[in-house]
């Protein structure tokens, strides 16, 4: 399994459902960590988890025994274009994390750091199989313009 990145997605391809806020950070935490950054209030939090990508998760939580298990979403600085998704399995939810779940598909954690999410705001996140493998992606996000012919790198709009 890779985890990886892309742009495009067909909508009318996959089930998708909005997530559920578990967690979020606490101020104190931000501050603690010296992090300038809005908490984005729970009903602006607009991020789809397709039902693939959570069945995906559930297996990897059984799997691995660990019901807190997560992907991890993160937006770096990097790549040809500015920015680039990076995603990981985590075993615990940090302390500027918000912890996002599907509402059906359980157990089914996204974590995604006070910085990364206004970036993320309004994407899917997909586990897609194809030939040359399998892995999670984050498309059709409203807050990319443009990219790189290789779907890792794009640029925020402005």
């Amino acid at each position: 399994m890779s985890l990886a990145s892309s742009q495009s997605v067909r909508p009318s391809d996959i089930l998708k459902s909005r997530i559920i806020l578990v967690s979020s950070p606490k101020v104190e935490d931000l501050e603690e960590q010296e992090l300038d950054v809005d908490l984005i209030p729970t009903g602006q939090i607009n991020v789809l988890l397709t039902d693939r990508a959570a069945e995906q998760l559930q297996r990897i939580s059984t799997r691995e025994r660990n019901p807190a298990v997560a992907l991890r979403i993160s937006v770096e600085s990097g790549g040809c274009h500015g920015y680039q998704y990076k995603l990981g399995l985590a075993d615990r939810r940090a302390p500027d994390d918000y912890q996002l779940t599907h509402p059906d598909i359980r157990p089914s954690n996204l974590y995604i750091d006070a910085v990364s999410l206004p970036m993320l705001n309004g994407s899917t996140v997909d586990y897609a199989t194809e030939l040359i493998g399998s892995s999670f992606r984050v498309t059709g996000n409203p807050q990319a313009k443009g990219g790189c012919g290789c779907g890792v790198s794009w640029e925020l709009n402005d």
